[in-house]
C-alpha cells in the first residue's frame, strides 16, 4: 500500500484560496488532486492564514510540525510588501520556517512574493516601481529558501504578464485571483510540487 503524503500549505490569502467561490478551487486541492494524479495519497492540512506576513510563519510550523509533514508548500511575500517589510527581516523569517519543516522531515516548496505591480490599483506611475520591489524582495526571499534547503517555484515572467493583461484573472476586489487565477498558479506549481512529492517517495 502506498503511504500517505501529508501535504501542508502554509502563507497568506493566497494559500487559503481568498477569491474562490470554491474550496476545491484553492491551491491545495488543485495541487492535491495533481498528487494524487501523480499516484500520491494525500492527506492536505490547510495552515495558512489571510492576511498573513512572514512573521506569521513560526505558529503556523508550530500548528503544522506535530501533524506531520512530508511536504510544505509555502505561499508568502505579498503583505510583507503592502506593509514594506524589509526584504532582509522577511526573508530571514522565510529562512527559518523553512529550516524547521526540514528538519521536520518535510521537503518545501515556496512561491515567493508575487509581482504587485500588475495590480490594477497600482497607479501606472508607480507600476515599474512596484514591480521592481517585488523582484528584489522575492529574489532575497529565493536565496533564503535555498539556504534554508527548500526549493523555490520559480513561476516566471510569464505567469505575471498574464495577469497584467487579463483581467478575468482577479477575483472582484481586484487584488485576489480568481478561480481562473488559482488554476493557472497552480499549473505552474504543479511541476515543483509533484517534483518534491517524488523525493520524499524515494
Amino acid at each position: 500500500m502506498t503511504k500517505q503524503l501529508r501535504f501542508r500549505v502554509l502563507g497568506d490569502s493566497l494559500a487559503v484560496g481568498v477569491g474562490c467561490a470554491r474550496a476545491d478551487q484553492a491551491l491545495g486541492p488543485l495541487l492535491s488532486a495533481e498528487l494524487r494524479a501523480a499516484g500520491h495519497p494525500v492527506d492536505l492540512g490547510v495552515h495558512a492564514v489571510s492576511g498573513a506576513r512572514s512573521a506569521d510563519l513560526p505558529a503556523q510550523v508550530r500548528a503544522a510540525v506535530p501533524t506531520g509533514v512530508d511536504l510544505a508548500l509555502i505561499v508568502i511575500g505579498a503583505n510583507d510588501l503592502t506593509s514594506f517589510t524589509p526584504p532582509a527581516v522577511g526573508a530571514g523569517l522565510l529562512h527559518d520556517a523553512v529550516a524547521d519543516l526540514r528538519r521536520a522531515g518535510g521537503q518545501v516548496v515556496v512561491a515567493t512574493a508575487p509581482d504587485l505591480g500588475v495590480v490594477s490599483h497600482v497607479p501606472p506611475a508607480y507600476r515599474a516601481f512596484v514591480s521592481q520591489a517585488s523582484g528584489l524582495y522575492a529574489h532575497a526571499q529565493a536565496a533564503a529558501v535555498v539556504r534554508a534547503g527548500g526549493v523555490v517555484a520559480a513561476v516566471g515572467s510569464e505567469l505575471f504578464d498574464r495577469f497584467a493583461t487579463e483581467p478575468g484573472l482577479f477575483s472582484a476586489d481586484r487584488f485576489h485571483p480568481s478561480p481562473a487565477g488559482y488554476a493557472l498558479i497552480a499549473d505552474a506549481l504543479t511541476p515543483h510540487v509533484v517534483a518534491a512529492a517524488g523525493r520524499w517517495a524515494a
